[in-house]
């Protein structure tokens, strides 16, 4: 199960060396085909947080890099740099870029707590990043699976009923059934259905579940 950690970083200016105080915020499954790039050498002297924001196309690593003395701001979303800023003068402050295929909004907040001690805040969507997460974990449905030897990452978004895997959106087809409805789709040559029906409780509501070739594939919580 995965586990929210710290969703704050702190950094002291008189750290030496400095030191990343952010653990992941959202910590997910590795899986083969997204690669978790470790920081560039242009970050890792700076670098003060890192989370990982687990979208319908994949899960995204954010790091943040802040040079306390210089004010230089840098951001890489899955090893790519997004955001350069080498000398500013005011250190505190916040950096808004888009992360995935739909250009989810993101922002860094930049707070002094204390003397030369900084705070690192991430909002997703204008919520926090934990709000986020617990939102996510309402609208969507994902299952992580292998199939022929590949790991997949399934993703069932309830309100559209978009399928995604692997960050493509699958072709698929629905159709109404006597307990609920179905939606069909391929992976590779193997036949896959997510069956939604009533959970008989009202708090629960409408239940999702995969089958692969008919089996049924256990829910992740990321």
């Amino acid at each position: 199960m995965n586990t929210p950690f710290s969703l704050r970083g702190q950094r002291s200016a008189y750290d030496l060396p400095p030191l990343v105080h952010s653990s992941p915020a959202y910590l997910s499954p590795c899986v083969s085909h997204t690669q978790r790039p470790a920081p560039s050498d242009m970050l890792a002297g700076d670098l003060v947080a890192v989370w990982e924001v687990a979208l319908s196309d994949g899960v995204y690593r954010i790091d943040f890099a802040h040079g306390t003395t210089t004010g230089k701001r840098v951001v890489h979303v899955n090893g790519q740099e997004v955001i350069r800023r080498d000398w500013m003068f005011k250190l505190v402050g916040q950096e808004t870029f888009t992360v995935g295929s739909s250009s989810t909004k993101a922002t860094i907040f930049i707070e002094a707590i204390s003397g030369f001690a900084y705070e690192y805040t991430l909002e997703v969507g204008g919520k926090s990043l934990q709000k986020f997460i617990d939102n996510r974990a309402k609208v969507t449905k994902t299952w992580l699976l292998k199939v022929d030897g590949e790991d997949c990452r399934v993703v069932l978004e309830k309100d559209t009923m978009d399928v995604w895997c692997n960050g493509q959106k699958m072709d698929t087809r629905g159709e109404f059934v006597d307990d609920g409805t179905e939606t069909h789709f391929m992976l590779g040559e193997h036949e896959c259905c997510i069956k939604a029906a009533s959970s008989g409780k009202k708090r629960s509501g409408i239940v999702h579940y995969l089958l692969l070739d008919g089996e049924k594939v256990p829910a992740s919580t990321q």
